[in-house]
């Protein structure tokens, strides 16, 4: 009897509809509704005139759009629209589940390449820096990946990141993941890569928050315009 053979990421999560909805109160940008196979995610795209440049942007274990900083994430995504750059945010289904977040963000990063976006970059903060890698490391269409404060849980496969780039981020004061996970995922990690430690920054990185959206003020821009060699689909056997 023939081996079943493991099913495509297009099988495994596949976008039905995206609707409109209503933001959270005090947020900016166009709420959206992914509709998939899998049960529905909310969004938040900030979304820039004839764009072909994008990011998505991924919380911790409890999802949601806050990030860190706080603000950073809508902060950095209304500079973007700015500068040409569109912008995702999304929540998770299933908060807390690597596998399952990381289905989220592929069918974030499908949506922006049906719409006509090139390779993206993602980030993701905490738990959402392990989603990240997960995710990067099987799309093609991920150019570059961002963990900031990341758990080392799940996020294992950032040896089959490359030629993607990796910018790993960690306050050296954080007491709930010590920055030790970031250089892990770091020495993991094959180049490109780069590794920024904050002296006193926390988990959330407030005490770091301008130079930290300074870093991704110039490092996403320059992942997404940059050559990098071909990306391949990752290979299942």
């Amino acid at each position: 009897m023939p081996e079943k053979q493991p099913k495509s990421m297009d099988e495994l999560m596949s976008i039905r509809d995206v609707e409109p909805i209503d933001l959270p109160d005090g947020d900016v940008g166009e709420g959206l509704q992914f509709k998939t196979n899998r049960g529905d995610f909310a969004a938040i795209l900030h979304r820039a005139p004839d764009a072909d440049q994008a990011v998505i942007w991924v919380c911790g274990a409890r999802g949601g759009f806050g990030g860190p900083g706080p603000g950073t994430y809508a902060r950095m995504a209304e500079k973007f629209t700015g500068e040409g750059i569109t912008s995702l945010r999304l929540d998770y289904r299933y908060a807390n589940d690597v596998f399952e977040c990381a289905l989220d963000l592929l069918a974030g990063v499908a949506y922006l390449k049906s719409v006509g976006h090139k390779p993206i970059v993602a980030v993701g903060h905490s738990f959402g820096g392990a989603v990240v890698i997960a995710a990067g490391a099987n799309s093609a269409h991920i150019k570059g990946v961002v963990a900031l404060s990341p758990q080392t849980y799940g996020a294992g496969m950032a040896g089959q990141l490359a030629p993607r780039k990796l910018l790993a981020v960690h306050g050296k004061a954080d007491t709930r993941l010590a920055y030790a996970c970031a250089q892990q995922i770091y020495d993991w990690a094959n180049e490109p890569k780069e590794l920024v430690l904050y002296e006193g920054a926390e988990h959330r990185l407030e005490e770091c928050r301008e130079d930290l959206e300074e870093l991704l003020g110039w490092w996403i821009p320059e992942t997404l315009s940059a050559e990098i060699g071909p990306i391949q689909a990752p290979v299942r056997q």
